[in-house]
């Protein structure tokens, strides 16, 4: 997730049981740029591995040669994004939007699985619509071309995040008898009831989550607890999210430096407390403070007013 799944985030989340896990997605033009920035989304800490470079683009040329400079950083894995819905992405023919030509889909991967030495795999969606679902004949060919894992989330481009996810299309991948690799079911997992669900109803053999890990990267401690025992862990105590919030903003400031560390730390703030009664007011001061002494204060003051 573009902004999001930073070394500072993904080291949290590895802590709490994440087994797989992958960079921001990274714009090949920029990266065959040499884009300082960008060239900064491919550091991987040893820490977090196995970790995956996502890579995404509309030219095969380009895909092809960042792929090579992604391999570069010696990441487990580079993965292809067909799936990112964001309009100034797919509009030009990258992430999603490479679901309106298959052909050029499957083009562009064979290149780039014959380019690298590493294990290539790919996110994509159900299909540009639901009047061109092709999910199932995309993951054969792309399974043709040599990629070693498909991850599949449940929507359509056009759905975007709306509505929920449907995991129907997921498990007919799963279940044919010519798909040979992985199958990681994606879309709306964001509970350890859901994730067990979803695991035993639709056979997949991993379970990928985005957006339920922001403010919430113990997510993946309490899904494999449930998986184990079949018990709910307790809901951290304020006290706890108080702490473990200070230790991603703490991150975050040393990664980010002091103005994106704040600015990007601010989702998460909002996820880490949003089931506190009575808690708007707080939450604007802390999402819109930018002085780092003052953020640190307001935690504090959660503590002091909601924790136990």
């Amino acid at each position: 997730m573009e902004d999001m799944t930073e070394p500072s985030f993904r080291s949290l989340c590895k802590h709490y049981g994440a087994d797989l896990m992958y960079t921001e997605f990274v714009a090949s033009e920029a990266l065959i740029r040499n884009i300082d920035k960008t060239f900064k989304k491919l550091k991987i800490l040893t820490e977090e591995r196995p970790v995956g470079i996502q890579i995404y683009g509309h030219n095969i040329d380009s895909m092809v040669e960042a792929a090579k400079i992604a391999a570069q950083a010696k990441p487990e894995l580079v993965d292809i994004n067909y799936g990112c819905p964001v309009k100034k992405i797919a509009k030009r023919g990258a992430g999603a939007g490479m679901l309106q030509d298959i052909p050029k889909m499957v083009e562009m991967t064979k290149q780039i699985v014959q380019a690298i030495d590493l294990p290539v795999t790919v996110k994509t969606r159900l299909g540009w619509d639901y009047d061109s679902l092709v999910i199932e004949e995309v993951a054969e060919r792309l399974q043709d071309v040599g990629i070693q894992a498909l991850a599949i989330h449940g929507r359509t481009r056009n759905q975007f995040y709306k509505g929920e996810a449907d995991w129907t299309l997921i498990g007919k991948v799963k279940n044919n008898p010519r798909i040979k690799i992985p199958i990681i079911g994606n879309g709306d997992i964001d509970s350890p009831q859901k994730a067990k669900l979803m695991l035993d109803r639709y056979g997949v053999d991993a379970l990928m989550i985005g957006r339920a890990t922001i403010g919430r990267p113990y997510i993946f401690k309490e899904i494999k607890h449930f998986l184990i025992t079949g018990e709910i862990l307790p809901e951290m105590t304020v006290n706890e999210k108080v702490e473990l919030a200070k230790l991603h903003f703490a991150k975050s400031l040393k990664w980010k430096g002091d103005n994106r560390g704040i600015f990007e730390m601010r989702q998460h703030f909002s996820n880490y407390f949003k089931s506190l009664y009575d808690f708007k007011s707080t939450r604007i001061k802390l999402v819109t403070s930018t002085n780092i002494s003052e953020i640190y204060n307001i935690l504090d003051e959660i503590k002091i007013k909601w924790g136990e």
